[in-house]
């Protein structure tokens, strides 16, 4: 299988087009469909290796992702990326009906046919050199969203699977399920894994780190199967919480090759499904669905980006650019199968519909361009910058009222806290109080008395305290957090109406978390509602009172910060970014900029104190940058040297001019390099020579004429160092080194 891929691959290589289509050739040409060349027996082997290739693919996918980046790109992507899902997703549903396929059939290809490849877009940008331009970098946003989504929905897919008929409960008990135990992951694994790691960042080479990071997919592969998700899923969420962590560039070079050499894996055994009679007799849906691939996206894509914010000839090129469906069509087809609730021929057509829009890709990507302008054309100029202003206003601005910000802290905030506080529970009760009643109360006798023995009560009251002792920072930090925040604050003072909302924001917390305390005794005791409740409040007034319980909540939201922004403090010390202090500089008419030191400056082994920048040019030097190291608030004593980075702050003609400084302090070409070959030259000391009785030193060969005296010769072979002390002597042969100039002023002495 490995043989065919690779000689395919290569003929797909020089022919410029996706290797994903060169693997699918490869398992056809493998598949038993094929009866001119070997056939793969083992199919089922050959699947089990593609589920891990459908693994190790997701959990590259998760390396590359971080949440932060999504929710830095704004509101705009992720508009027009829920629209293209829905509508891609509603006319796969609408095809599939029309030629009366099963209700199952009709949802996988709906799926199907919402998730565009970003493999083959990204490569026909590069092909085309699109990548830098706008709009490119607006798909790419759209794609990494989709594919985010297409997490989300092959875990929906799976539920409505095993449902076998979905309905709108169904429906919201999946999504909350994905969104508590998503949340859940992402904090424990973002709080605990770099921790881990940190601690044995010294014992950890490549292989140590390839060994360890599988590992750990692995291991969230099989609990994301425990509690009812796919291994995929699993996988990458734990690509996504390496992804926060400073090993992660690291760990994307080691598993790079592991994730090369399964994804081919993967997509062989797609092609390996591709039957030549199925695609014959199902011919008139895969044009059907070409087609509708094709002009869904562009009219459905264009669409959409308008209302993300686009312009009419930007959202033409976008849409146009995302006809086609690539690799998580087939993950979610092989889903399909897995699971055995989509019928087989399913699977070879969209492999069909994949190849066949994947060929047309680069062709539409061309085709925008004359389409946005025969648009332009047509339609009347004043619709068209209705459109352009509509499209414009709708991107949501950055300024978003005190009211409005303070409210969505508090309540993600209160989710996750709330999830962290349910976890923790949820722990106790199902796994340390059954572990921990097994082993005390092991007798049948201790197992048949009485809970409300003395022993009993005294084993609930130590659960419920230790219970309780747990989740205290999490429903103090609920209660607490915001409360002191800049919103809060400019609410607070600036309207007194503003006064009782905000109590009451704080009143909702607090019955939140005494709630939380409430489920514990209730679970534990059987006293009265009035009672728990009365006990709620109590303990929640000692949690907010308490300051060893506030310590332990701002330690922990404080560590948890800092594992979140360790990949980006690792990227300001080494250079990769700019310090986060550069945004503000804005308000101030000031910026950071930085400059390469070119290798022939004028100014290399002077300090900074000698090169007087401030004074010159009027800025300040922040960092040097040299070999991955970043020296902060440099003093007057730091030397320069070719190709450093600097950094500077001022004002923009304070850093032009330093700018031309940097070109133009620096040592002229040397024209007359054929002169400047150094030349080695015998020196015969004679009676009248002036060096007679002389040193090294005293005789001025190296300080006056700029020659080196390599070595004395003493007889025809041998060749000794000079000593220092040594005194020339008449008869005395040296033999020196120097630039043809320089030995021609020492024999005219």
């Amino acid at each position: 299988m490995l043989m065919v891929a690779g000689i395919v691959t290569l003929v797909f290589k020089k022919l410029k087009q996706p290797l994903v289509l060169g693997y699918i050739v490869a398992g056809f040409l493998v598949s038993p469909h094929m009866p001119y060349t070997a056939s793969v027996v083992d199919l089922t082997s050959i699947h089990m290796w593609a589920d891990i290739g459908v693994m190790f693919l997701l959990f590259s996918l998760g390396l590359d992702f971080s949440f932060k980046k999504i929710l830095k790109m704004g509101i705009s992507p992720i508009i027009s990326t829920l629209c293209i899902i829905f509508s891609m997703a509603f006319l796969g549903v609408f095809v599939g009906r029309l030629f009366h396929w099963s209700q199952m059939d009709c949802i996988f290809l709906g799926g199907m046919l919402a998730m565009s490849s970003t493999t083959i877009i990204y490569k026909a940008f590069d092909d085309l050199g699109l990548r830098q331009q706008k709009f490119a970098g607006m798909v790419m946003s759209v794609l990494i969203l989709e594919d985010i989504l297409a997490i989300v929905m092959m875990v929906m897919l799976s539920a409505i699977a095993s449902g076998k008929n979905p309905d709108g409960g169904q429906m919201l008990e999946s999504v909350l399920k994905i969104v508590f135990f998503l949340i859940l992951w992402l904090v424990v694994g973002i709080f605990a894994i770099p921790i881990a790691l940190r601690y044995v960042r010294k014992l950890i080479n490549a292989e140590v780190m390839l060994i360890v990071s599988l590992g750990l997919c692995c291991a969230m592969a099989v609990l994301s199967s425990k509690v009812g998700f796919s291994s995929a899923f699993g996988a990458f969420i734990m690509g996504s919480i390496l992804a926060e962590t400073v090993e992660a560039e690291r760990i994307e070079k080691v598993v790079e090759p592991v994730k090369n050499l399964f994804g081919a894996v993967f997509f062989v055994s797609v092609g390996m499904l591709v039957d030549p009679v199925i695609i014959v007799k199902y011919a008139l849906p895969i044009v059907t669905l070409v087609l509708t691939i094709l002009i869904g996206q562009s009219i459905f894509g264009t669409i959409s980006f308008m209302l993300g914010g686009e312009s009419l000839k930007s959202a033409v090129r976008c849409g146009f650019s995302m006809a086609q469906i690539g690799e998580f069509s087939f993950i979610i087809a092989s889903l399909g199968l897995s699971l055995g609730v989509i019928s087989d021929f399913l699977y070879p057509v969209v492999v069909a519909v994949s190849v066949i829009t994947t060929f047309l890709t680069p062709y539409m990507i061309r085709l925008s361009v004359p389409a946005s302008a025969q648009l332009e054309r047509r339609m009347p100029k004043r619709l068209i910058n209705i459109l352009n202003h509509l499209s414009a206003g709708s991107s949501v601005g950055k300024g978003h009222s005190n009211w409005k910000r303070l409210l969505v802290q508090m309540g993600i905030n209160t989710v996750v806290y709330s999830i962290l506080t349910m976890a923790v529970i949820a722990l106790m009760f199902a796994f340390v109080q059954p572990l921990l009643t097994d082993f005390i109360f092991q007798s049948p006798l201790n197992v048949q008395q009485s809970p409300f023995t003395l022993r009993h009560i005294i084993f609930n009251t130590v659960i419920g305290l230790l219970t309780i002792l747990m989740i205290s920072p999490f429903l103090r930090a609920m209660v607490m957090k915001k409360n002191h925040s800049e919103e809060f604050k400019a609410l607070w003072t600036e309207n007194g109406r503003n006064r009782l909302p905000l109590l009451f924001t704080i009143l909702v917390r607090v019955a939140i978390a005494v709630a939380f305390v409430f489920s514990v005794c209730n679970h534990l005791s059987h006293f009265t509602p009035a009672i728990l409740i009365t006990l709620g409040i109590v303990v929640v007034a000692l949690m907010i009172l308490s300051r060893s319980i506030k310590r332990n909540s701002i330690r922990l939201e404080r560590l948890f910060l800092n594992n979140l922004r360790s990949r980006d403090i690792k990227a300001q010390v080494s250079g990769r970014k700019k310090p986060l202090y550069e945004g503000r500089l804005l308000d101030r008419d000031i910026h950071m900029a930085e400059f390469d030191v070119p290798m022939n400056t004028q100014w290399m082994g002077h300090t900074l104190r000698q090169l007087a920048f401030g004074s010159k040019y009027g800025v300040h030097v922040s960092s040097i940058l040299r070999a991955n190291y970043r020296l902060n608030i440099p003093d007057g004593d730091y030397l320069i040297f070719p190709g450093d980075k600097i950094q500077v702050i001022g004002n923009d003609q304070q850093i032009a001019a330093f700018g031309q400084a940097v070109e133009k302090e620096v040592f002229g070409e040397d024209t007359d390099f054929e002169r400047r070959e150094m030349k080695l030259h015998q020196l015969i000391i004679d009676d009248n020579s002036p060096f007679i009785g002389k040193t090294l030193a005293t005789s001025g060969i190296r300080s006056i004429y700029s020659c080196m005296v390599v070595g004395l010769e003493e007889g025809k072979e041998n060749l000794t160092p000079v000593k220092p002390t040594r005194k020339f002597q008449p008869g005395d042969i040296l033999w020196v080194v120097g630039e043809q100039d320089a030995i021609d002023a020492l024999n005219e002495v």
